[in-house]
């Protein structure tokens, strides 16, 4: 996998996503922020929506992808997901996590070379999308 390191604006794209939740967060409710730095350099940011029949849980990934093409925008640079701890967890930090396998194909079909800020081997590194979802389902294939 092709890593790369992350800059500044990455820092500050986190810590967008980490602002978000902090702020939104509920328990058994919200507690997935994500950020994405839009192509023309806009911020997005959302969290996610839990239902209590887990199949129309909406990721915040995707609910930022929505708003951002929602207000014109057409392609994105860089997005994070960060995970908030539930109220029993109250001593853990804030993670970086990976996004699911509907938004992996979410970002790759809306931005196909798009960055993912993830944590591997305990390292934050940016990686394409097309790293995280190999063989992908097009309409060609």
């Amino acid at each position: 996998m092709n890593v790369f390191p992350l800059t500044q604006d990455d820092y500050q794209l986190i810590e967008e996503a980490k602002s978000k939740i902090k702020d939104l967060y509920q328990d058994d409710k919200l507690h997935v922020g994500s950020a994405l730095r839009t192509n023309s350099g806009n911020i997005v940011s959302a969290v996610h929506i839990e239902a209590y029949v887990g199949r129309i849980t909406v990721c915040a990934e995707a609910i930022a992808i929505g708003s951002a093409i929602s207000n014109g925008e057409k392609g994105f640079h860089t997005i994070v997901s960060v995970r908030h701890p539930y109220s029993d967890e109250r001593n853990r930090e804030l993670t970086v996590v990976s996004p699911c396998g509907m938004c992996r194909e979410l970002i790759s079909d809306y931005s196909p070379k798009c960055f993912v800020i993830l944590e591997v081997n305990g390292e934050l590194v940016k990686v394409k999308i097309e790293e995280l979802i190999p063989l992908k389902y097009s309409r060609e294939s």
